[in-house]
């Protein structure tokens, strides 16, 4: 059963395991307005350190106990294993009831009965990375989308799209002069949007590299958010209030999304000079309220809100 919404990830940050200050990280006393935390036993942690990193996850989860378990108004806590192997041990481990998920890295066809038969305890939510080459083919995403349906239904909170390691199955890097649209992920981003968005999958954004070019990290969320991507990875705590603000809903778009929802919403109606159809537009609507509850609202002067607050205009209605 998924506890959390997709929406409420926000600007999920990776940490590798080996870190001493992820309990600081965890109960908001070191990152101001993290949503999502990963704790990353994969590609941030060198096969020597493997150990160190358990062990150092172990102390981390002592850390929770020992306080009297995670604050409520703390991140989202993923743990991010190597392999269904790992994830199987972690599993096990009775002090995983601090962690709510795992991301899963690398998910195909081939490995999805492992990490099923893995992770057991339903309360651990996945986070599933698509970022093998199996990734550029729409069929083989139909058929993984098909066993994610059957084989992990109701456990996936969203999936990742691993752009980095997409760009590497081509020997590509991104540009620190272009968004990720306008390379090769320009193809992927949005197929995937159209193959797993349409079976009711969450998917969020990839990884922006570049700590210099915030102008052009706005144009990249601006794109996601364009595509329906409901969350960003970050890479570094100075990333995490520019993802955030761009998640913001305009009061425009919230009050679009009310009047569509309204129950007295005729068929058809203009509002704000655009075009408002409540059996086209109501699933955009439902997405628009959802996000402005957990990302808030940004309002018309460019001032965000935390509420629902804001006058709402009147609609134009057709007839």
């Amino acid at each position: 059963m998924i506890r959390h919404s997709a929406y409420a990830l926000g600007a999920t940050l990776y940490m590798p395991a080996t870190r001493a200050d992820i309990l600081d990280v965890v109960f908001g006393e070191k990152i101001q307005g993290l949503r999502s935390l990963v704790v990353c036993l994969e590609d941030a942690v060198a096969e020597t350190d493997v150990q160190q990193a358990l062990s150092n996850l172990k102390h981390l989860l002592l850390g929770i106990e020992a306080r009297g378990g995670r604050p409520s108004g703390g991140p989202i806590l993923f743990v991010r294993p190597r392999d269904a192997e790992m994830a199987a041990v972690l599993n096990e481990w009775s002090l995983m009831r601090h962690v709510d998920g795992f991301v899963v890295p690398k998910l195909r066809l081939s490995n999805i009965r492992q990490w099923q038969q893995a992770v057991t305890r339903h309360e651990l939510m996945l986070m599933p990375t698509l970022e093998t080459p199996e990734v550029f083919d729409p069929g083989a995403m139909v058929e993984l989308r098909d066993a994610m349906l059957e084989q992990l239904p109701g456990r996936i909170i969203a999936l990742r799209i691993g752009g980095n390691d997409l760009m590497g199955c081509l020997g590509l890097r991104r540009s620190p002069a272009l968004t990720l649209y306008s390379t090769p992920m320009s193809y992927v981003i949005p197929m995937l949007c159209g193959v797993m968005g349409a079976a009711g999958f969450a998917l969020t954004a990839p990884v922006f590299e570049q700590l210099n070019t915030p102008h052009l990290l706005e144009q990249e969320l601006a794109l996601d958010i364009a595509h329906g991507l409901v969350g960003k990875t970050a890479i570094h705590p100075s990333q995490i209030t520019v993802i955030h603000k761009a998640l913001q809903v305009t009061l425009e778009d919230l009050n679009s999304a009310r009047q569509i929802l309204s129950e007295s919403a005729p068929a058809v109606f203009k509002f704000n000079d655009a075009m408002c159809e409540p059996a086209t537009h109501y699933k955009w609507a439902q997405t628009v309220i959802e996000r402005a509850h957990w990302q808030g609202v940004r309002t018309e002067c460019g001032n965000p809100s935390d509420t629902f607050g804001g006058s709402l205009r009147l609609a134009e209605w057709v007839g």
